[in-house]
């Protein structure tokens, strides 16, 4: 039996008397997509923190390539990329720089030149390629932290809001690079209200909806 690349199980997260996520479970396969939809304030970027540990969940277990997030986080980070809603960079660094970096954490060095520029040039950052990140506009620094999530390999790769910063042609070339690395085997799971990258590309639904979690079939998706 092919083991999930994620896995979730009864997680839940709770604010003191406030209960932000009621407990859920999910398995998902290696090349699936899964779009979290709700309105603003459901839950969704609380749920992609907690699966992420960078809150901790108050219950549940989560897996990623099978390992554990709380005993076996060295490994299960390997696998994991996260691209946060509002990413945050080291101010010494360069927007290659911080490329050159994370592949090169995540021991993803062969090819790394040819990648890199074709990631800044289809998304217009490669005229500030030597710049740093803290003097970008807002939607730069987004762009930059999507590059930072699709620059390494992942088993899982998580999106929070990505097209958020995206016009239509930046829109279309993410699409473009989730449908490689759907293809090449990683699981996706992100969060979205724009409907080009659920009706593109979801195989799943998860809709949250004051905390609690329900699961919707695709049926309409577009090819």
């Amino acid at each position: 039996m092919t083991m999930p690349a994620l896995q979730i199980i009864n997680l839940s997260k709770k604010f003191k008397d406030f209960q932000a996520l009621f407990p859920f479970d999910l398995s998902q396969e290696a090349g699936e997509m899964v779009v979290l939809q709700g309105h603003n304030g459901s839950g969704k970027t609380t749920l992609l923190n907690c699966i992420s540990y960078l809150i901790p969940p108050t219950t549940g277990e989560v897996k990623v390539a099978g390992f554990d997030m709380q005993l076996q986080e060295q490994e299960a980070r390997k696998h994991l990329a996260f691209v946060p809603d509002v990413p945050r960079f080291f101010l010494e660094l360069t927007a290659w720089e911080h490329l050159r970096f994370i592949a090169a954490a995540n021991e993803s060095l062969d090819g790394f030149e040819q990648r890199a520029e074709k990631l800044l040039r289809d998304f217009n950052l490669w005229h500030v390629r030597n710049h740093f990140p803290h003097r970008f506009s807002r939607g730069m620094r987004l762009k930059l932290g999507l590059l930072l999530g699709l620059i390494r390999p992942s088993s899982v790769l998580m999106l929070d809001e990505p097209t958020s910063a995206l016009d239509q042609q930046g829109t279309r070339l993410l699409i473009e690079e989730l449908e490689r690395h759907k293809a090449q085997g990683s699981a996706i799971l992100l969060s979205s209200h724009d409907p080009a990258l659920s009706d593109r590309l979801a195989d799943r639904k998860i809709i949250l909806s004051e905390g609690h979690v329900r699961f919707e079939p695709v049926t309409n998706r577009q090819l």
